[in-house]
């Protein structure tokens, strides 16, 4: 439309996001994929087939505000975040590159802390930061430091975000809401509520090496509320949900009914949801929670044929309520 404008929210990872990229970016690239994931799919990452393997490929860029919040910065969201994208393709991260922008007038010591958190999550996965550029802007064009990653990795079996099939268990690694709930609090002086930024490289491997699992999504912006939606829509199944099996922390849920947000819209940086096939999921939970950043996991739900595409929540008080996909995440630059 002539004269439109992009407001905060078509980048807030929801509905109006992907309305966005629909009519701009899938019309204006004529030449859209390199194997089997393209970007028509519009998922965690692209495929490339090279000799009969399958490489994974993924970028994303990084604004969070502010940049060092509890239990991270804006260098282990990042290098996390690629490594998570990766990894929820069954994918095995090979390498990373690593752009950063910075405003004039930051603080050297300031960019050492970020770039340190960096490698902590690098050598912590063992996945190697092998090229970057860096860029600084003059006095006033930024507010903080922009990072962009991006990162190949080496898929011998493919998970995609579209493979549930009724009867699938839903599993959540983690308490959810975390990161969202913790820039919400940083930002407005609200107590301190730690992000769970990490990579879930570990529990998907115990995942994939305990069962069979058939779809998985980082929920990042918009939680698992969009999470969840989207991997209903796409397999074409619908979801049933337990409310009260959900994992929500204290801290976090406090905080949700203070401000009347929907913890299930609030995005996680350090959990992984899941399908697992039916037989299969009690063992891969079992083996999840033995995982670093799994001890929380639970299950949530499960596939359904019934109404698909949708998401719908048994409540803790007996009735149901659907779940829809959200415009956007309420909290803007989560990540």
């Amino acid at each position: 439309m002539q004269g439109e404008r992009i407001t905060w929210v078509q980048g807030a990872g929801g509905r109006l996001m992907a309305e966005l990229i629909r009519r701009t970016v899938l019309q204006e690239f004529s030449l859209r994929r390199a194997g089997k994931v393209g970007l028509d799919e519009l998922e965690d990452g692209a495929t490339v087939d090279v000799d009969g393997k399958t490489l994974v490929f993924t970028t994303d860029s990084y604004t969070v505000r502010p940049p060092i919040f509890p239990g991270g910065d804006i260098g282990s969201l990042s290098i996390s975040g690629t490594i998570n994208d990766l990894a929820v393709m069954g994918a095995q991260p090979l390498a990373i590159a690593c752009s950063v922008v910075l405003p004039e007038g930051m603080g050297v010591e300031e960019f050492r802390q970020i770039l340190r958190s960096a490698n902590e999550v690098s050598r912590e996965v063992g996945v190697p930061v092998v090229t970057g550029d860096l860029k600084v802007t003059e006095k006033g064009a930024l507010d903080g430091p922009i990072i962009t990653t991006a990162g190949v990795g080496l898929a011998h079996r493919l998970v995609r975000n579209s493979g549930l099939q009724p009867g699938d268990k839903i599993l959540v690694s983690g308490s959810v809401g975390e990161h969202g709930a913790c820039i919400l609090a940083c930002r407005h002086g609200m107590g301190t509520i730690f992000s769970d930024a990490a990579p879930v490289l570990p529990v998907v491997r115990a995942a994939m090496a305990s069962g069979e699992v058939t779809a998985m999504k980082d929920p990042t912006r918009g939680g698992l509320a969009a999470a969840l939606n989207e991997l209903a829509e796409k397999s074409g199944v619908g979801i049933e949900l337990e409310e009260g099996a959900i994992p929500v922390s204290e801290p976090v849920r406090g905080l949700c009914d203070l401000l009347g947000l929907d913890v299930l819209g609030l995005a996680c940086e350090g959990r992984v949801v899941m399908g697992v096939r039916g037989e299969d999921s009690e063992n891969v939970l079992r083996e999840i929670r033995r995982a670093k950043g799994g001890e929380g996991a639970a299950i949530i739900g499960e596939a359904v044929r019934e109404h698909p595409g949708m998401v719908v929540m048994r409540t803790c008080v007996g009735g149901r309520r659907v779940i829809p996909m959200p415009a956007g995440d309420p909290v803007p630059r989560i990540c």
